[in-house]
């Protein structure tokens, strides 16, 4: 079996195996890796950046995939279906999974983070993990996840229809949370410094306001601009970066919320006066629920949501390892890049 494996920070590696699949328990499925998108927790790894994360390690968490076989008390898909995978295999024991939180499970275990991942022809993963369509496509498939980041971020923040909210950062996971914000209904406002990704939220979110922090007034006088003085209720950092999730604590207005759905392995400080003079709320948002994936599977199927756009590149499985060191760096340019397998 071919397998993409990361072997050490800045080392990745196609590899070769006779070792067969497991085999399938009851409530388990066999399924054929076909896409894999690649994301920045990929990314990190590669570099090294990336917390809860040992190596070596088979990534790949953006899977889409068709079921060969099915364990004997599986009902909710069979063999020929096409599957988006939810990578988050809970415990379902834990007071987290108990209070319908499994995204957060105390014993969680993320494919292609804490275990190995889809970068291999074949995965056996538990059936309930497995969310069918009868008309996406593998690559729509595979970016469900992606997506669901996203929308478990909108829900945390509870924005209402005409809100200001503030993302930062129009990455993958940025432009997730951008897209369901426009869909809850938020003035959306994306500050990044990067033109071209600028341009992307504009011309394909449609969303109606874009900052370039680099290039704009100071953001807090655009943000206030912009609000009439107001500035966001609903502020998302997407970012992963130690300043930009400090500097994110000047942009909510009084009584507002933040956000923080990118993380990085270290500390977040920020001046508490300021913090109970607006008795702001600070949210973690981690993965997503079961209950995303579906909506989300619905959304495109019903062509409320379109991620073709978001693919700039692509890679044969083979290629991959050759294509995957280019796509970490930043004058690539990549929003998200896909590897058929």
């Amino acid at each position: 079996m071919k397998t993409i494996r990361l072997e050490e920070p800045g080392r990745i590696a196609l590899v070769s195996t006779e070792e067969p699949p497991a085999a399938i328990q009851p409530d388990e499925a066999l399924v054929r890796v076909r896409r894999i998108g690649v994301c920045g927790t990929d990314i990190h790894a590669f570099n090294g950046r990336q917390p809860f994360f040992s190596y070596p390690r088979i990534l790949g968490h953006e899977l889409g995939v068709e079921v060969i076989a099915v364990g004997s008390s599986t009902k909710n898909v069979k063999p020929g279906d096409r599957c988006s995978v939810e990578p988050y295999i809970n415990c379902t024991d834990c007071i987290a999974c108990r209070r319908g939180k499994p995204n957060c499970c105390v014993n969680l275990q993320v494919l292609g983070v804490h275990i190995d991942g889809g970068m291999r022809e074949m995965i056996v993963v538990p059936s309930r993990k497995l969310h069918p369509s009868q008309s996406m496509t593998l690559d729509q498939l595979a970016l469900v996840e992606t997506l669901g980041i996203g929308c478990h971020a909108v829900d945390r923040a509870q924005i209402q229809a005409g809100d200001f909210a503030l993302v930062i950062g129009a990455g993958p996971i940025g432009l997730a949370v951008a897209q369901f914000a426009i869909e809850a209904g938020a003035q959306v406002i994306v500050l990044d410094i990067k033109q071209r990704r600028l341009e992307f939220c504009r011309e394909q979110l449609d969303a109606p306001y874009v900052l370039n922090a680099n290039c704009e007034m100071d953001p807090l006088e655009a943000l206030q601009e912009i609000t009439s003085g107001d500035l966001p209720i609903t502020v998302f950092d997407a970012t992963g970066n130690p300043q930009s999730m400090k500097n994110a604590f000047k942009y909510p207005a009084h009584g507002g919320r933040l956000i923080f759905v990118g993380l990085f392995p270290g500390d977040v400080t920020f001046n508490d006066p300021d913090f109970h003079r607006r008795e702001l709320t600070l949210f973690a948002s981690r993965n997503a629920c079961p209950a995303d994936f579906i909506r989300i599977i619905d959304l495109v199927e019903t062509g409320r949501i379109d991620t073709a756009p978001w693919i700039s590149h692509r890679a044969s499985f083979t290629d991959a390892v050759t294509e995957f060191p280019r796509w970490t760096k930043p004058e690539t340019e990549v929003t998200k890049a896909m590897i058929e397998a």
